[in-house]
């Protein structure tokens, strides 16, 4: 695999998993707000179904990323970890998204659990 493919999955792999999982709380946020208004309640929506949804797409995404970051961290297998330059950072940076995505795997779960579970105008 060529460097630059495997800078773009390092990007990738490091930033796409919590910025879904930014989206998704924005999005669920929105939505609960809506189906507690008037205005919400004429369109009919089953706002834990689109929560589901939603987080489904998240948690698609955060899986996406984790695989990129599989992908970076094993074509650089052979690379030192604390090597110099752009092999060293792609190594680095790989499993820092490694780690970081399987946590934002946890909090898009936890995030779909609360907002499916307690809906502020539900109580």
């Amino acid at each position: 695999m060529t460097r630059t493919r495997l800078e773009i999955l390092q990007w990738f792999a490091l930033f796409a998993g919590p910025l879904a999982w930014a989206a998704q709380h924005v999005v669920g946020y929105g939505m609960s707000e809506a189906g507690c208004h008037v205005a919400g309640a004429q369109w009919g929506l089953d706002v834990a179904t689109l929560q589901i949804v939603v987080a489904a797409l998240a948690g698609a995404v955060v899986v996406a990323a984790e695989g990129a970051a599989y992908a970076v961290f094993r074509a650089t297998n052979g690379v030192d970890r604390d090597a110099p330059g752009p092999a060293g950072r792609l190594r680095f940076f790989a499993q820092a998204a490694l780690v970081g995505n399987a946590l934002v795997l946890v909090v898009v779960v936890l995030d779909t659990v609360a907002t499916v579970y307690w809906l502020p105008c539900s109580s």
